[in-house]
């Protein structure tokens, strides 16, 4: 196994892009380095608690190191002391790298002439091969004379970015098959994998966006009252802006790549704003993916890692968007309008009835997994025109307030004394944050009849949802739900029929298994 050294310090620029958070920046070289089968043997890295661009004498930092495999560091010192540390241990470096214990180095902001000078002099005269990222030291370091494989400035790079290019160089050179590990951050089950088809997830991006659509809702609610009327102005320009919020959140979780990411989300997002919120997933999509492949060939061609990320970041989000904007934003819009109307038609058939199906039908949905691969997906194309939906408020009566209702009835008359502690806690996030139906499943899946209960309970919701013409949305606080629907009124009397037939049926189920234990 090959065996590398870090030496650096969180710098100057560097410190503005990544390096304030060394466990972080450090983390990603580890990860990657994990990938390629090279193990990381010594670290010498000072972590500074502000830009080496403005040190100060109050200045503190850390000295960073490894020691069997994990990553530790000392206590926050002046940097006078720190650099004495680094000194010490430095030195010790450099006798591995004489000693032949070591066969690659990676530079971060180094200071050459200073505190990690035995080791670089040292590395130059073994000729290891050197990669690294800082404009300064590394013309240092190849005036030493080095074999620098690979060197770049810091600007435009992330931590991701750069321990990628360290690990591609190092790996080319020692003649290691790699592959960058790419962590999925925006699904629930995140992992890293480093499938870019893996880490494409509908139910990631959707989640991730909520915060987004609430905004808008909430906005539209605020223009609704007299005084505030000029805000409905807002509320268009949010509606414009979920196409590119979505393509943002899509390019992050797919490229892997962070801000770079971020970047080409927002040129695919801007150029697919057209083609509505199923455009601004394709786009961000499909940006995320043309970063990942145009980062690594860059990197591949020795292209330094500020050009890098401006390939991936800027070429990436721009062809995707194009794409998007010639070819694919008339299809999108076209089935973003279909789906709507397809629910629109379904309601003026028969409102009470499609309310009923869709009651009945959301429980066995979020039971199996599919409502946030499917009807979540639904409520936010909804919620992109008219800021709510009929399955947001389907929602909110049929999940939220049936999970209250079944979790307020365990805690008012519980069948066993245990219930009305696991009960309240949900009861509370129903209530307060619009959230975490779940809490009624301890109960459900106890006993079927509070199973039935719920989907029951929901239908009835449902039925008069679709009988009341009620759209609104959930995932906020019940006190504020009625306030960004259609009907506030209505909505009140769907949530409060939906939570009073649950309330009722649990006691009544709870009652009768009250009397069973007796009798046994």
């Amino acid at each position: 196994m090959k065996k590398i050294a870090i030496v650096g310090s969180s710098g100057g620029n560097l410190y503005s892009l990544g390096g304030k958070n060394p466990n972080k920046l450090l983390g990603e070289i580890l990860t990657q380095a994990d990938s390629a089968g090279v193990k990381v043997s010594n670290i010498v890295f000072i972590g500074a608690t502000s830009s080496m661009d403005s040190i100060k004498s109050t200045t503190k930092a850390s000295l960073y190191e490894i020691f069997n495999g994990n990553l530790v560091n000392s206590e926050l010192v002046s940097l006078k002391e720190a650099n004495e540390l680094a000194k010490e241990a430095d030195k010790k470096l450099s006798e591995d790298i004489m000693a032949g214990l070591v066969d690659g180095i990676v530079v971060m902001s180094a200071d050459a002439k200073g505190v990690n000078s035995l080791s670089l002099e040292a590395a130059a005269a073994k000729k290891l091969p050197i990669t690294g990222t800082g404009g300064t030291s590394m013309a240092y370091i190849q005036a030493l004379g080095a074999k620098v494989i690979s060197a770049s400035g810091t600007t435009g790079t992330t931590n991701r970015t750069r321990a990628i290019a360290a690990l591609t160089s190092l790996s080319k050179f020692f003649g290691i098959k790699y592959h960058a590990v790419i962590k999925s951050s925006g699904s629930s089950d995140s992992k890293d994998n480093s499938s870019l088809l893996s880490r494409i997830s509908i139910r990631g991006i959707m989640l991730a966006s909520i915060p987004g659509f609430i905004a808008m809702a909430l906005v539209l609610a605020l223009s609704q009252i007299p005084f505030l009327s000029g805000m409905y102005g807002l509320f268009e320009i949010l509606i414009t802006a979920l196409p590119v919020l979505v393509a943002v959140i899509a390019a992050k979780q797919v490229s892997g790549l962070d801000e770079v990411g971020i970047v080409a989300g927002i040129v695919a997002g801007v150029l697919s704003v057209d083609g509505g919120i199923i455009g601004g997933i394709i786009g961000g999509i499909l940006a995320g993916v043309l970063a990942a492949l145009f980062i690594e060939q860059a990197i591949k061609w020795k292209i330094p890692g500020t050009t890098s990320n401006i390939i991936a970041g800027g070429l990436a989000g721009l062809v995707a968007g194009l794409l998007v904007f010639y070819f694919i934003a008339p299809v999108a819009l076209w089935a973003g309008d279909g789906i709507r109307w397809i629910i629109d038609a379904a309601l003026q058939f028969s409102p009470a009835l499609a309310g009923l199906l869709a009651g009945l039908l959301i429980w066995p949905a979020i039971m199996g997994g599919v409502y946030h691969a499917a009807i979540l997906p639904i409520v936010l194309i909804e919620m992109e025109v008219e800021g709510m939906s009929f399955l947001g408020a389907v929602d909110m009566v049929g999940l939220v307030m049936v999970s209250a209702g079944i979790t307020l009835a365990n805690i008012v008359w519980p069948r066993r004394k245990d219930d009305r502690s696991i009960a309240a806690p949900g009861f509370a996030i129903n209530m307060g944050f619009g959230t975490f139906v779940e809490a009624a499943y301890p109960f459900m899946f106890s006993n079927k009849l509070i199973m039935g209960t719920a989907i029951l309970a929901s239908g009835v919701g449902g039925l008069f949802v679709g009988l009341l013409g009620v759209k609104g949305t959930a995932y906020v606080p019940s006190v504020v739900a009625p306030a960004l629907s259609n009907k506030p009124l209505a909505f009140v009397l769907c949530m409060l029929i939906a939570l009073s037939v649950s309330f009722v049926l649990t006691m009544i189920v709870n009652r009768i298994g009250k009397k069973e234990v007796k009798v046994k």
